[in-house]
């Protein structure tokens, strides 16, 4: 091209890059991209977050202006042959289409959805890339073929193109402004992390949460609100089926559990209020980790945490654990959204709004490959009490995480023959849940549709009704068909057996003779129990055989492990427990742990064995009533004559917390009594001949 004809087309290129409408666009472009790349490379953190709003909202307002200039420009150039330039805007202008629709698609489902789609969040961002190599080109060839003009056309065109560049710079420097101002009035919530003036840390400086094995990251302590506000997990729209069954869960309700809260005021009393940091690691760890557990409190329901227990930021902070027990974790302070402790429906909009559109950092820090594991569980169900708490030594109290792993469900290396405490605890659910899907099992894949039950089934039918939590009735129904095995969970369904998960099979004689002794056996098998049956505190918790005996005329001939009029357990009964001891030989039968030294009496199943109940009776008109281990035999007088055939009714039971503690605990006035399942059952006659 000679000098004549490039300065003949001078005037047309310098116009184009002075229109204020080219301008605007390039800094429009220049920030979108710039905002985008820092969205994904620079770490998470409040800046970041304006990021995300600014980039959205700049995005929406550059829809119109970007769509007109592309439409104008193509409508220029249509008629030109094609060139490599003409190529290189062809293609930028078809990414930009998609990127568009990616980019609506990414803040309707921000909006409005539960979850962004993954393909499309990918799609964003690798056109974004494809329209940066496809632009730079396009914008950069023309800038330097500025060298073939002549020396006043070339530096005419330079200063249009500067100018416009630095316009786009401008541009971008004056929308990043808002951002910059906005981080001034609020970067997030400002965490208090300290303890108390008056904490006292009689266990070492250097401890500052024992005799519990918890510790945190920094070392010290963490704001309350640090790990509060399990329920906005659910108003937000995104995890409501998983808040809905974590409410009445025992790990929902472990600290405002009321016999827990008495007997804690109890161990405060006689140990002194430190003395209790024992239980926080795992009943009431946003109490402990604030540092409120170290006053002799009246009312322990106005400590902190205490409405949500093992909250959801409590578990899923955990980053660290070990088999010991007693709580022996680490857990970090979690990183919060903007926003996230709002009030106001329009800042609560934002902040769904930021978890959803920048969804990386939610999922990185709160989903680990740790909670899938036993050894995450053993941290806090695994306890033993030391001389630190009961002023003598070291005695092993209740040991799931062991039991399991030495039990048949345990086959290290084979997740096929392997049953966890997740599988069996929190079964796989149909969901709607954003968190459905896990590729990180070796039985599911990220689309499954399915999420594991928050609802963490167990043994406790007595807390969730008395405290009248939300969705109690559901929850307690639950419990008492878990405890007697008639929960289907079809992802392990040909692992273990069909039918209770304590099986109770009656041995008696086809017939018996008038006046002769009747024998019965009854052998307890566990089925399908992971640990030991059963487990958990066995001082207060109760399981134990019903046996009744009836002639034809429906007289009760025999009795054992009926209750009476106070609910408690008739004297003798076959019964599954623990006897444990303070060091002058008096029973620990308040839950008194703090002054346990040793066990003198312990009987329970382990995984896949079996235990048997002999009873035996003279089949007369008395009847002498015996059952194991019962050292003084009751006789009575049955009304008239034994008539066959006799009924044998055998039943397992099960109770939460027996009445002793209760009535101790509360009072017997006040009534309070655990409800009482019977797990299974079996049955047979036994003929009476003469």
């Amino acid at each position: 091209m000679s000098a004549q004809e490039g300065n003949g087309m001078q005037p047309d290129r310098v116009k184009a890059w002075q229109e204020k409408q080219t301008r605007i666009n390039l800094g429009l472009l220049l920030y979108l991209s710039l905002t985008g790349l820092a969205i994904t490379f620079i770490p998470f953190g409040s800046f970041t977050q304006y990021n995300v709003l600014a980039h959205t909202v700049v995005g929406l307002a550059a829809i119109a202006p970007l769509l007109i200039y592309l439409w104008q420009h193509w409508k220029a150039y249509l008629s030109q042959p094609l060139t490599h330039m003409s190529w290189t805007g062809y293609i930028g202008v078809a990414l930009f289409l998609v990127l568009l629709i990616s980019g609506l698609v990414l803040t309707w489902q921000s909006l409005f959805g539960t979850r962004i789609t993954y393909g499309w969040s990918q799609v964003h961002l690798w056109l974004t890339f494809g329209l940066l190599a496809a632009l730079l080109p396009h914008y950069l060839v023309p800038f330097f073929r500025t060298v073939r003009l002549s020396s006043p056309a070339r530096e005419q065109l330079r200063a249009a193109q500067r100018g416009a560049l630095w316009t786009g710079l401008a541009w971008c420097a004056g929308l990043t402004v808002p951002i910059l101002a906005a981080m001034l009035a609020y970067s997030g919530i400002r965490y208090d992390n300290q303890l108390p003036p008056d904490y006292r840390m009689i266990y070492g400086k250097d401890r500052p949460f024992a005799p519990s094995l918890a510790v945190t990251a920094s070392g010290g302590a963490y704001d309350e609100r640090s790990f509060s506000g399990s329920e906005s997990c659910g108003t937000s729209g995104c995890h409501e089926q998983i808040v809905k069954e974590w409410l009445p869960s025992a790990h929902r309700y472990s600290s405002m559990d009321v016999a827990f809260q008495a007997v804690q005021k109890v161990m405060a009393q006689q140990n002194g209020p430190e003395s209790t940091r024992y239980c926080g690691g795992c009943h009431d760890p946003i109490s402990l980790f604030s540092g409120a557990k170290s006053l002799l409190a009246e009312d322990l329901s106005n400590e902190p945490g205490v409405q949500e227990g093992v909250s959801c930021l409590v578990c899923h902070s955990v980053k660290q654990t070990d088999v010991k027990g007693n709580a022996n974790y680490t857990i970090s302070q979690p990183r919060r959204y903007l926003f996230e402790e709002a009030r106001s429906k329009t800042a609560l909009v934002v902040r769904d709004f930021l978890i959803r559109a920048y969804p990386k950092f939610h999922v990185a820090s709160l989903s680990k490959r740790l909670f899938k594991t036993p050894e995450y569980c053993a941290a806090c169900h695994k306890q033993f009490i030391d001389k630190e708490v009961n002023r003598v030594g070291w005695v092993q109290l209740q040991n799931q995480y062991d039991n399991w792993r030495m039990s048949r469900w345990n086959h290290p290396g084979d997740p096929r023959h392997t049953i966890e405490c997740r599988e069996c605890h929190m079964p796989l659910v149909e969901s709607r849940d954003p968190a459905a899907g896990d590729d990180a099992d070796y039985n599911r894949g990220p689309n499954d549709g399915r999420h594991r039950s928050h609802r963490f089934l167990a043994a406790n039918q007595f807390i969730p009704r008395f405290l009248k939590l939300e969705g109690a009735e559901q929850h307690v129904q639950l419990t008492e068909k878990w405890l007697r095995g008639q929960i289907d969970i079809p992802e392990i369904q040909d692992k273990w057996t069909i039918g209770p998960a304590v099986s109770v099979e009656l041995i008696a004689p086809y017939s018996v003779r008038a006046g002769d002794d009747l024998h019965v056996q009854i052998i307890l098998t566990s089925r399908k129990v992971g640990h030991d049956f059963p487990t958990g505190p066995l001082d207060i918790i109760q399981s134990w055989v019903d046996l009744s005996v009836t002639d034809a005329n429906g007289t009760e001939i025999f009795r054992s492990g009926a209750l009476d009029q106070g609910n408690m357990i008739q004297p003798g009964s076959f019964l599954f427990k623990a006897e444990a001891v303070d060091r002058y030989g008096n029973l620990i039968d308040r839950h008194n742990l703090w002054e346990m030294v040793g066990v003198r009496y312990r009987r329970s199943l382990f995984p896949g064995f079996a235990d048997t109940a002999e009873f035996s009776f003279p089949c007369s008109a008395t009847v002498a009533r015996a059952s194991e281990g019962n050292k003084k035999e009751q006789q009575f007088k049955v009304p008239g004559k034994v008539t066959g055939p006799l009924q044998v009714h055998a039943r397992l039971l099960y109770r939460k917390i027996d009445q002793f503690l209760l009535n101790f605990l509360f009072g017997a006035d006040k009534g309070y009594t655990a409800p009482v399942t019977v797990m299974s059952e079996d049955q047979t006659l036994v003929q009476v001949t003469s």
